[in-house]
């Protein structure tokens, strides 16, 4: 693993292209073989910068950069969708470009978005995540908790998702017998 100079910030609206490209580059990635071909191939970078450039004016999304390769990751916040799960604060989005998978990026991230998160005064927080993700690992490391299921639709295809939640604002990791 190399020592990354990893910081976090805002995002600014001059993003938006990098994030659209991070939120792209991170689906064809992550989803091939799990989501149809044409979604994946259909992703537009203009389209999708116009709705990051929608998503930074309207809420909180947390940039991760490098120095050298610049944005590699990104996280976006707010306030829970799904008020019946218990959980008054939700990750939306977080994604970090594939060449960066397994530095600390995804951590730093989610350690981030906990901390806007408790600015805006938020006390717990949930992620919902396709079920099919190696990302559902991550969190569960991260210590949380499988606490929902459910089936969307995307594309006119059912996608299942599992919500991970923590209680407390804090990441505990678990600790992993081997």
């Amino acid at each position: 693993m190399n020592d990354l100079a990893l910081s976090l910030r805002q995002a600014r609206p001059s993003d938006a292209a990098d994030l659209a490209r991070v939120y792209i580059e991170s689906w064809q990635d992550t989803y091939a073989g799990i989501l149809s071909h044409d979604l994946l191939s259909a992703m537009s970078l203009k389209r999708h910068t116009a709705r990051w450039q929608n998503t930074i004016r309207g809420g909180t999304v947390l940039v991760a950069e490098a120095n050298g390769p610049g944005v590699i990751g990104l996280a976006s916040m707010g306030a829970a969708r799904d008020h019946d799960l218990g959980f008054d604060g939700e990750i939306y989005t977080l994604y970090v470009d594939p060449g960066f998978l397994g530095q600390g990026v995804g951590t730093a991230l989610l350690h981030g978005a906990f901390a806007a998160l408790k600015e805006r005064k938020f006390q717990s927080g949930l992620v919902w995540s396709h079920a099919r993700n190696n990302a559902c690992f991550f969190y569960e490391a991260m210590g949380g908790l499988r606490v929902a299921e459910r089936t969307t639709r995307m594309a006119g295809a059912p996608v299942p998702e599992i919500a991970f939640g923590w209680k407390r604002l804090a990441v505990q990791p678990r600790r992993i017998a081997i």
